[in-house]
Parts: structure tokens; sequence; C-alpha cells
């Protein structure tokens, strides 16, 4: 029976990677949005300070070899493909070498343990688009089958919980025991499709890790809010949170921990590790940030439990879909068992 895939795709966020590509990749991320002059600007700035490279290519990269690995090491020897959505490697561009190197069925990964239309939905519709335009160069393109949820994967919550506590070590001795653990995830419109179910997702995940450590002082809150001021967005921000948990007393300390990213790239480095711990210093408030899960082994594990599991789901077959296969919202299903004769 042939195998039911070829490769794995991995797909980001995608990042600059150097001064030049600043406002080049600024301008495929606000692609088809009316942002002002002045605001792009503003977020250019982000990415200056940190001498216009984004970690997020290289974490990625760790992450797309580590699943090979840990893939291999369970016997199932796969290329995995990295494609981005706003930078190097475009995935029209990994799409199009994919075909060429003779790839047919792909399982596709996108890099967020949280669905909501602008982390899971929108990077789909870029794969599709990417495939239409393989299609249209005259290759037959990559069918991509996606794995299910793991935002409740025992390797990802116990990479989370790992990161929380070497970032608590490192608070003075005094003030470990009673720092309250707050949770950060990109905000979302309210009005979004999927905004509460991912919420919903959030908290989960943040209450297993929490669950984990033994910790019952914990919080979810959200950063990296754009958009206009009269749009409700999810709240509350996380500079908001801190300022008025100071003013009602009774927060010592604070862990920050990005559940919601699983890389450490420029809006985790600036709004936490920038705003944030202007916030905490103007406050007085100790404050560490937890690392991203990045390649974090148990992390990296759970992105291969989860193509395992796909692979294994399919073998039988080709996947059945309810709707056109094309569809990024298309529900896949398993094909049908053949009967047992008994």
């Amino acid at each position: 029976m042939p195998a039911p895939f070829d490769a794995v795709l991995l797909v980001s966020f995608g990042g600059p990677q150097g001064p030049d590509d600043i406002r080049p990749f600024l301008a495929n991320v606000l692609r088809g949005r009316r942002i002002p002059p002045q605001r792009i600007e503003e977020v250019a700035h982000h990415y200056e300070l940190f001498g216009g490279v984004s970690p997020i290519t290289q974490y990625t990269n760790d992450q797309a070899e580590g699943l090979r690995q840990h893939l291999a090491g369970r016997g199932l020897v796969l290329p995995v493909y990295v494609g981005m959505r706003n930078w190097t490697p475009l995935l029209p561009d990994v799409l199009a070498q994919m075909a060429q190197d003779g790839v047919r069925r792909a399982i596709g990964v996108v890099a967020a343990a949280h669905r909501s239309y602008s982390s899971c939905t929108q990077y789909r519709h870029n794969v599709l688009q990417a495939r239409e335009a393989v299609f249209a160069a005259g290759r037959t393109p990559v069918d991509v089958t996606y794995v299910g949820d793991w935002h409740l994967h025992e390797g990802f919550l116990t990479a989370v919980a790992d990161l929380v506590v070497v970032a608590r070590d490192t608070l003075p001795p005094g003030v470990q025991g009673t720092a309250r653990l707050v949770f950060t995830a990109h905000s979302v419109p309210t009005t979004m499709a999927g905004a509460e179910a991912y919420r919903l997702q959030l908290r989960n995940s943040a209450a297993e890790v929490a669950r984990r450590l033994g910790i019952n002082d914990w919080d979810l809150v959200f950063q990296s809010r754009s958009g206009r001021p009269e749009d409700p967005w999810l709240a509350p921000d996380v500079n908001d949170y801190l300022r008025q948990q100071h003013a009602r007393g009774g927060l010592q300390a604070v862990i920050l921990s990005p559940i919601g990213f699983v890389c450490d790239h420029i809006e985790v480095l600036y709004d936490l590790d920038h705003e944030a711990r202007e916030t905490c210093d103007a406050l007085g408030l100790p404050m560490v940030r937890a690392s991203a899960v990045n390649a974090h082994p148990a992390f990296v594990d759970a992105l291969a439990d989860m193509v395992v599991r796909t692979w294994e789901m399919y073998k039988r077959g080709r996947p059945l879909t309810l709707v056109h296969p094309d569809h990024p919202d298309a529900l896949e299903l398993p094909p049908p068992v053949s009967p047992t004769v008994r």
C-alpha cells in the first residue's frame, strides 16, 4: 500500500532578516488593510530596535529540523518544509518547490496552538492560494491535510510549564513563591469568527499548565492589539492589567508566559521584554518573562506526535471531506474501515 503522505509542511508567520527587509515585510503583513503610514513607521521602529532581525525564522527552522529528527526516531522518515506567510521562504515558493520535488500529499502543521481566523484559518487560505499558483504554473499542486488541535497536548503543556519554572527561578527568592503567573496571547477583534473559542482554548491551556505547577494565582491577558481604538478586542491588555492589579495591591511579582506564541519573535520581544518591562519597572514590580516554547524537546515531540497521528489516521487511504477538499475549513474524515468478517 502506498504511503499516505510524502512530506510535512510547517506553516509560520515569517519575519525580516535585516533592516532592508522590514518595510517590505510589513507591506506583506498589512496587505489589504488601510493602516496609517505613521502607524507602519511605529511598528517598523519595533523591528529596528532588534536590528531588523526577527528570531522567528531561526526558531521555526529549529522546530522543523527537530520535527524531522523526532519523526525519524519514530521510524517515519519525511522531509519537513517550512513555508512562511509574510517573508521568505514564502508559501508560494515552498509549495512550488514541493511540487517540483515530487511531493503530492503533505501533512500540514500551522505554528499556532490555539485556533482563530488570524492564527489558523488565514494561513490555510494562504496555502490554498499558493496551491492555486502552482496549478496556474502548470504543476500538480500538493494536497495538504492538517493535524488536529494540540493546545492540550501533553508535550506542549510540559514545555510551557518547564519554561515557567526556569523563569520563576530567576526572580528574587523572597517573591518566587508569591509571584502571579500571567499568560499572554495575541489579541483579536471580539467580532472575529471564533474569537470566543480562541479565548476558551487559551484558558484551557493556561489552566492545565497552572494545575501541573500547583499554581492557583494565575490569569490570562492579551497583547499586540492593533486596529482602530474604537473597535473592541479581547482584553485586558497586559499593560493595563499590570497597572490595575498593582493599584489594587497584593501583586508582589509577576511571571509573564507567552502561551499564545510558539516562537519568541518581535511581538513577544517588544511587547513583553520592552513595553511590559517598562510598565513593571515604573511600578517597582519584579517581573520575569518565560520563553516561548521555541524548539523545546517536549514541544517538538508533541508536533511529531500529531504528525504520526495524522499519518496513522489516513494510512489506509486518502482523507474524505464533507466540503471541497481545498476549502480551508474542510472537515476531514478518515477513510472507511472495511467491515470485519466474523
